[in-house]
């Protein structure tokens, strides 16, 4: 958890897929990754909001302010460009 702090949008959303594909649920460092994904959301691409949101849901993990950060980066995406990040967010969240 304290080495958290030096990861980026990928190592996190790379952390939590591989967290949840093993079936190991790890609350306090999911809340150490959702503190730090607040911090790094700009950098964040669709397919990391996606993998990362599916952690969280897989393990059952409550995490309000991803899922907060995913709606509200989403609408700015819709409003600044063409549907097509909406469309791979969609696509890389099923």
């Amino acid at each position: 958890e304290q080495r958290i702090g030096s990861f980026n949008a990928h190592d996190l959303a790379n952390t939590a897929w591989a967290f949840a594909t093993l079936g190991t649920p790890a609350p306090q460092f999911f809340d150490a990754i959702a503190r730090e994904c607040g911090q790094l959301v700009s950098s964040f691409t669709p397919q990391h909001l996606a993998k990362t949101a599916w952690a969280f849901e897989t393990l059952g993990i409550p995490a309000p302010p991803i899922f907060e950060v995913i709606a509200h980066e989403t609408a700015d995406s819709n409003r600044r460009s063409s549907p097509t990040p909406r469309g791979r967010l969609q696509r890389s969240a099923s």
